[in-house]
């Protein structure tokens, strides 16, 4: 069996630079282990495998070592394909998801806007070991939603952070976002997620959920400007829509190519 695959540089105009995907178009489903082995394989952070059904597509992610509930720049990689290489004519796709409902994505101006499920972060208590495993600065709030959420006075504490990734997979499973006030925008973030499989990924539209209702809130804004400021980095605009989030930003594909099974 061949499949077809893809990878994309998600949140970037840049090859290099944003968040790489994989995806792979089926017809039918493979099995969940298949899958699994495929994104281990790809070895990148989320592989995203959709299939056909009437007029909308449903869609999986996988990072190397598990299913996730969602996923934002392997779903802007998926539409970028649907559009660039696979005759999508029309300038709104429709993504039905297990868990995170109908998710969709339109093309204007250069741009693709994810519409997405807003998810505020809200107080909790701190696990035990979570502040030293990720060292640095003491932050000065923490929340949690799916993902804890650590804000930081000013962006330098952001970039300075070097978390112990062994430490910081043992205290939390899910993911921990870094966030401060930007220099050059409305905010600035990092995402560290170990317990996935990847120490940080490089930008993270599902983190998004998160701390574009907290920034709003916040700066008393409903349209932000974004960074996510990893190594690769990738820019978004954001805005909040009454309990949706929408996320715009760019693509730029890398490879395509074949899998044999």
């Amino acid at each position: 069996m061949k499949l077809p695959i893809y990878q994309v540089d998600a949140f970037t105009d840049q090859l290099f630079g944003g968040n790489p995907a994989a995806i792979v178009p089926l017809q039918t489903w493979l099995t969940a282990p298949v899958m699994q082995k495929i994104a281990a394989e790809n070895n990148v952070s989320e592989t995203a495998f959709f299939i056909p059904q009437g007029d909308h597509f449903e869609l999986r992610w996988f990072t190397p070592t598990f299913e996730i509930d969602l996923c934002g720049h392997a779903t802007l990689a998926t539409a970028h394909i649907l559009f660039t290489e696979l005759g999508h004519a029309e300038d709104e796709i429709h993504f039905h998801t297990l868990k995170a409902g109908t998710l969709t994505v339109s093309r204007k101006d250069g741009l693709y806007t994810l519409d997405f499920p807003s998810r505020p972060p809200v107080a909790c208590e701190i696990p035990t070991g979570l502040l030293d495993a990720v060292s640095g600065t003491t932050p000065i709030e923490v929340l949690s939603s799916r993902d804890h959420l650590l804000v930081y006075e000013k962006e330098e504490d952001v970039l300075a952070l070097r978390p112990n990734f062994e430490a910081l997979a043992k205290v939390v499973p899910m993911g921990i976002i870094a966030t401060a006030p930007g220099r050059h925008s409305d905010f600035v973030s990092r995402f560290f997620i170990p317990g996935a499989g990847i120490n940080e990924d490089p930008v993270t539209g599902s983190a998004h959920c998160n701390l574009i209702p907290y920034w709003a809130e916040k700066l008393g804004k409903k349209d932000l400007h974004a960074f996510q400021v990893s190594e690769r980095r990738g820019e978004l605009w954001c805005s909040l829509k009454d309990d949706r989030v929408l996320m715009s930003g760019k693509a730029v594909t890398f490879l395509k190519g074949e899998i044999y099974l």
